[in-house]
């Protein structure tokens, strides 16, 4: 039995923090990844997960950087993690399973986001690559230690999923490249994985939710010029925010995916999209981006990605 796609009155919202909504939890005994957990929302969500309790692997391309970062984060451990590299998330997952820890929560927090044309690997499209692929073979890997504790994964993905469903006549964009649409795929990606995991997954008790985190100023635009974001209505010409009720702060916006990470609320469910803390509704047909598109949440098209990644990757911890 699949968990309907609808809202299911959590009491939390758009202005809710990661603290609001770990708020009398108590996590102390658990272990959570982060991917990226060093900067922007990530660095907020590892925050959270420690001030509760967690201990929390911090994977890394920039392990000097993340050691600053969270040099003042007492429960966080840093370790090297390129997503963007098979052999790097091979090498990190196999340092993980020999420490032989479980798995409580892991959180596909890195991303990049609207990149100029990069490619990695044997030539796949960087966005695809690392905010889906290398993802996917990071939890196939370290799938042993997840399965024992019955965690949940949260994929991190966006409203900009609503830009793209997946090119799958040309998924590493060789024909053209739209920096948007790509991203959009990517994201698409991100949910349709938690769709096929949480399939797969729940007889072992690991349950998987993707979501939109909202919109906030991140280092995830460091990609975008300062006149691009002008354009877009997203800032001022003084680089402050143009509309500023629409952006939420770095604490809201690591709010949804601790929620989907640790939230009693959803015991017993899986494989859903969420968003603004609650579980979301399916978009409508409106050109609106709030909800989810029918096409990131349909399990034929998440079961075919599943296949397609694990051809790409190698790795299929259900095979």
């Amino acid at each position: 039995m699949t968990t309907a796609q609808h809202k299911i009155g959590s009491g939390f919202g758009f202005r809710s923090s990661a603290d609001d909504v770990l708020a009398g939890t108590d996590l102390t005994g658990k272990l959570a990844i982060v991917t990226g957990g060093y900067s922007g929302l990530g660095l907020e969500t590892t925050r959270a997960l420690t001030r509760a309790g967690a201990e929390v692997v911090v994977p890394a391309r920039r392990p000097a950087a993340a050691r600053e970062a969270l040099a003042d984060v007492a429960g966080a451990e840093v370790d090297e993690l390129d997503l963007g590299d098979l052999d790097s998330v091979r090498a990190f997952s196999d340092r993980f399973l020999a420490s032989q820890r479980t798995i409580d929560i892991l959180i596909g927090n890195a991303a990049i986001m609207a990149c100029p044309e990069t490619r990695v690997g044997p030539g796949w499209e960087a966005q695809f690559a690392t905010n889906h692929l290398g993802h996917f073979a990071l939890v196939n890997r370290l799938w042993p230690a997840l399965a024992p504790g019955g965690a949940r994964v949260v994929s991190v993905s966006s409203a900009g999923h609503h830009t793209s469903d997946i090119r799958w006549d040309d998924p590493h964009w060789l024909r053209g490249y739209d920096k948007w649409q790509a991203y959009g795929q990517a994201k698409t990606a991100n949910v349709l994985f938690a769709v096929r995991l949480d399939a797969l997954g729940k007889d072992s008790g690991v349950r998987a939710f993707a979501l939109h985190p909202g919109g906030i100023l991140t280092p995830l635009q460091r990609h975008l010029a300062k006149e691009e974001m002008v354009e877009r209505g997203w800032i001022d010409e003084n680089g402050v925010p143009a509309v500023p009720d629409a952006f939420k702060t770095p604490e809201q916006g690591a709010a949804t995916q601790v929620w989907a990470a640790t939230s009693p609320q959803l015991d017993g469910m899986g494989g859903v999209y969420c968003e603004d803390c609650d579980i979301a509704e399916t978009a409508t047909a409106d050109g609106d981006r709030t909800g989810v598109r029918d096409y990131a949440i349909d399990p034929v098209s998440a079961a075919r990605l599943w296949a397609l990644s694990a051809e790409l990757t190698g790795v299929d911890a259900f095979a």
